[in-house]
């Protein structure tokens, strides 16, 4: 059987983890970038989520903390909540990555990130 292609591998990964809202990412982006969508499943999700070593729920608690610290990526820091829920995640540890990161990256970061927990947890009707 014929190795499946990072594309498709990524496309795969992403529809697992994120769903219709990595596919709306996707989309929006054919018609001004296609390569960048094309970029955006291949690496992340067909090369870096495919690896062996973290689990999913470790990836996107990672990624959660990354993108609350560096605190102006609001639209992906939503993505990779609703991402976290997904894959099992707790609203609960979502909360505390998020808390924890008023810690390394200040209370701003982790105000806009909380932020972005509760709006999320409204449209999910988990708050």
């Amino acid at each position: 059987m014929m190795n499946k292609s990072r594309y498709e591998a990524g496309y795969e990964k992403l529809t697992e983890i994120d769903g219709e809202a990595g596919h709306n990412v996707i989309e929006s982006l054919k018609d001004v970038c296609p390569d960048l969508a094309r970029y955006t499943i291949e690496f992340p999700f067909g090369d870096i989520y495919a690896r062996e070593g973290l689990d999913l729920k470790s990836r996107e608690i990672a990624t959660i903390a990354a993108l609350t610290a560096l605190g102006n990526c609001q639209p992906q820091l939503k993505v990779h909540i609703n991402a976290a829920l997904n894959v099992g995640c707790t609203v609960k540890e979502v909360k505390e990555t998020v808390l924890q990161m008023c810690v390394y990256a200040g209370f701003p970061a982790a105000l806009n990130g909380m932020f972005v927990v509760k709006e999320v947890l409204t449209e999910r009707g988990l708050l």
